[in-house]
């Protein structure tokens, strides 16, 4: 069960990555795309690129937001950088609706420089509508 909500947490941060234009390089949970490899101690879920920017995704969940090493390790990886250019890699997280307020107060926690780097989005399940619902109720001719 955890597992599988999981992997939907990151389906829907990996949405968030292609809103925001960037191209998903490694993911937890992929079918195709190889996992990532540990940043640092951490585990991430998602590598992705844009151009030649590159972003690290996690995703939190509430006894994530409750373990004190959350701040040391959202530190440690919103303050990485490319190992020749050395820009600065984005840290996309994403954190259940539920949750999103004890995220910010984690995050104004940090150093001013280092929240410039940081990108937090809610996680939110979207609900599907059935299109042939829709279409019974319109009249095409009277």
């Amino acid at each position: 069960m955890i597992d599988l909500t999981k992997r939907k947490n990151v389906d829907l941060l990996v949405e968030q990555f292609w809103k925001h234009g960037y191209l998903t390089i490694k993911r937890k949970f992929g079918t195709y795309l190889p996992e990532p490899a540990k940043v640092g101690d951490f585990d991430v879920d998602i590598i992705a690129r844009y151009k030649k920017n590159y972003a690290i995704g996690i995703t939190l969940t509430e006894e994530d937001l409750n373990d004190p090493a959350v701040i040391e390790k959202i530190n440690f990886l919103a303050t990485r950088q490319t190992k020749f250019t050395n820009k600065k890699v984005l840290l996309f997280i994403g954190v259940p609706e539920e949750h999103l307020k004890n995220a910010k107060a984690l995050i104004d926690l940090l150093n001013q420089d280092v929240k410039r780097n940081i990108r937090l989005f809610p996680i939110v399940e979207r609900k599907y509508e059935s299109k042939r619902s829709k279409q019974k109720d319109k009249i095409l001719f009277s």
